[in-house]
């Protein structure tokens, strides 16, 4: 596909590759796609490990570490060119709202953060990923590398980009989500496996996914997952109702992510919907009810206990008995004695069900007139 430039005047469609696995190299597969097409970015790199030999456990056995040639760079200025040419792409085809997430470790994170700034994307969040079962440092010579880190960054500092606040507060027990995140890495029956051996080395949990498209996508978005591996992006994507192309250049990878696609099950629609911010009820004047005709002038008012008395006043004035007049909020308090008072609980009216706040009719305009 030719990418087309797009005029602001008369947009044009472009068909997506969508819910498809692209085999190809990521700059190349990328560069198909039409600017400003894609909501969200999840990048999971070569980290670059630079091992040196074998790494072997104190009682000899190896450890199943990164080896791949795909995580091998001649030097660090060949990591840097990649990098660059790959976020080039990826800032292109990013929507202005849309954004980017990019993993790493201490070996590349720091060069990719640099890249990402210098690109002109805009961080909004390192996001630590706490590793609740890290390898050990079998050679007890420095500490355990027990944490990976996330760059969150919007496509500009004044971009307008998605975050599900209301969501994310929720699932943190009504609590603000913070920047450090704990997850087991992945394991168990979730750890693809080939005749007993790993599909790939460095497969992400499904729960570190679900939380970075339901914090920073919507049902249908569109995300761009450039080193697909084994496809938990596209499996949690298809889970939320998230739309996804995947870009991975190795067939056996794309051959067991097809496969666990394809077993992964989308929610029911209800158990997606969005949890979104509480409204605001709009603002209802008290002289709203009265020119309603809910409480005409001349309707009598008191409070719960029938202690205070007042008169409503064609202009959404009270007046009491004593003569003081004022809103309904001012009168309550100039009765009471009190610095402030809301008026819509301490002031009551007859209704044929007894004694109702005035704020029940205010409800009762509300329900009559809001969609």
């Amino acid at each position: 596909m030719v990418a087309t430039k797009i005029r602001a005047a008369a947009p044009m469609t472009v068909s997506l590759p969508l819910d498809r696995i692209l085999m190809d190299d990521c700059v190349a597969a990328m560069q198909s796609l039409p600017t400003a097409s894609i909501d969200c970015i999840f990048a999971d790199p070569p980290y670059n490990l630079q091992l040196g030999g074998d790494l072997l456990r104190p009682d000899g056995s190896q450890v199943d570490a990164v080896d791949d040639d795909w995580d091998k760079f001649d030097s660090f200025a060949t990591y840097d060119r990649f990098t660059r040419a790959w976020l080039t792409e990826a800032r292109r085809i990013l929507k202005p709202e849309g954004s980017l997430w990019v993993i790493g470790s201490y070996h590349n994170i720091f060069r990719v953060g640099a890249a990402v700034q210098d690109l002109g994307f805009w961080i909004l969040n390192d996001i630590v990923w706490r590793k609740s079962n890290p390898m050990p440092n079998f050679k007890g010579t420095r500490f355990t590398n027990a944490h990976e880190t996330m760059i969150w960054a919007s496509t500009g500092e004044k971009a307008r980009y998605t975050f599900n606040y209301r969501q994310m507060k929720t699932l943190n027990d009504e609590l603000q989500m913070r920047s450090d995140w704990e997850f087991p890495i992945c394991g168990g029956p979730e750890r693809l496996r080939r005749d007993g051996v790993k599909v790939h080395p460095t497969q992400k949990p499904e729960a570190l996914l679900y939380r970075v498209l339901l914090a920073s996508t919507k049902p249908g978005d569109v995300v761009l997952d450039p080193f697909f591996g084994t496809g938990t992006t596209g499996a949690v994507a298809r889970r939320l109702g998230r739309r996804f192309i995947g870009i991975e250049r190795d067939a056996s990878y794309v051959e067991a992510a097809t496969a666990r696609i394809e077993a992964a099950l989308p929610l029911d629609e209800s158990a997606i919907r969005a949890m979104r911010a509480p409204v605001k009820p709009p603002r209802v004047a008290f002289g709203v009810l009265v020119e309603n005709g809910l409480l005409p002038p001349g309707s009598v008012v008191t409070d719960a206990k029938r202690r205070f008395r007042a008169t409503v006043m064609a202009d959404g004035s009270l007046l009491s008995a004593c003569g003081a007049a004022g809103s309904i909020h001012k009168l309550g308090s100039i009765v009471q004695g009190a610095p402030t008072c809301n008026g819509w609980t301490f002031w009551h009216v007859e209704t044929p069900d007894g004694l109702r706040p005035v704020d029940s009719l205010r409800q009762q305009w509300l329900l009559a007139t809001q969609p």
